[in-house]
């Protein structure tokens, strides 16, 4: 990984690999409330709704708009299996 402070998210759609990138922060729309993922954020998987997926990569504000799906949060990777 390029820094200290990042972590690798994967966004996987039934069709293909959405994106791919290193990131420094992860805000995504869990079900049972949104939640930031950080360095070393502790182990989690949880159901998604209808929201924005958003990141930090390299300083720039990405957007995915999720209708729904899981993540994956474990050893500062990030996946996130979603409908688009």
């Amino acid at each position: 990984m390029e820094g200290t402070d990042t972590m690798t998210l994967t966004v996987l759609t039934p069709e293909k690999t959405l994106l791919e990138c290193t990131v420094s922060r992860v805000s995504l729309p869990a079900s049972k409330g949104p939640f930031v993922v950080l360095r070393n954020h502790a182990p989690v998987i949880s159901s998604l709704e209808e929201g924005n997926l958003v990141y930090t990569s390299q300083g720039n504000e990405g957007r995915i708009h999720v209708l729904s799906g899981f993540v994956e949060v474990n050893e500062n990777r990030i996946t996130v299996c979603a409908e688009v």
